[in-house]
């Protein structure tokens, strides 16, 4: 599977698709879905670089926007991204959670505290902030993400989790109806054009898998 290649300030030659279902509710849905599969055999990351990771995290107040990232904290954003995928999928199949990837989320749970402590100075007087240093950014983000998909897995809504019924994608969201299992109209239109393709193969060919278009 092709890399896509980014230009010079990180971003990507080709663009995410939208948020899919439930992304914008929950901001570990989204982090889950950094790692994106396309058409054509193409791969991108939303946390392939550090400039990439670092805009990510900005544009989720999870990071400042002058944040200086080294390649280790993207590296450690995409390994708690692998273990939380691998907790969804186990939640979608209804098979037991991975013991590595349950140990990765609870070490990001504890690494630094997700919400803003009390403080006080003869300035300000009594304020909140955020209890990280600059070196331990990567650390608060961490843990909102891990509160966040603890939040979303033992909530009502791990109900509504599943993973796009439309390949190559590798998404999860959250269905909005019984029968919706696409991420995105690009991939609804996707899947129903294979079908319609496997459809009209097999009236050429009686012979043809009847699993094609599934």
């Amino acid at each position: 599977m092709r890399s896509v290649k980014e230009t010079a300030t990180g971003k990507p030659v080709h663009p995410a698709p939208p948020p899919a279902p439930g992304a914008e509710q929950y901001r570990a849905l989204d982090f889950a879905n950094t790692a994106l599969a396309l058409p054509g055999g193409q791969f991108l990351d939303l946390l392939g670089s550090p400039e990439a990771a670092k805009r990510w995290l900005a544009e989720r107040d999870l990071a400042p926007s002058d944040a200086e990232l080294h390649e280790v904290c993207a590296a450690r954003l995409r390994a708690l991204r692998d273990q939380l995928r691998e907790l969804l999928t186990s939640r979608i199949d209804a098979r037991p959670a991975p013991d590595n990837a349950l140990r990765a989320v609870n070490d990001a749970l504890v690494g630094a505290p997700a919400v803003a402590l009390l403080r006080w100075d003869p300035e300000q007087g009594l304020h909140r902030v955020q209890a990280h240093p600059t070196d331990q950014i990567v650390d608060h983000a961490l843990a909102v993400l891990a509160a966040d998909a603890a939040d979303l897995l033992t909530g009502p809504d791990a109900e509504r989790l599943a993973a796009c019924d439309s390949p190559p994608c590798q998404r999860y969201l959250l269905r909005t109806h019984a029968r919706r299992h696409w991420c995105s109209v690009r991939c609804g239109d996707r899947a129903r054009a294979a079908r319609a393709y496997a459809r009209r193969t097999q009236g050429k060919h009686p012979d043809a898998d009847s699993n094609a278009a599934r």
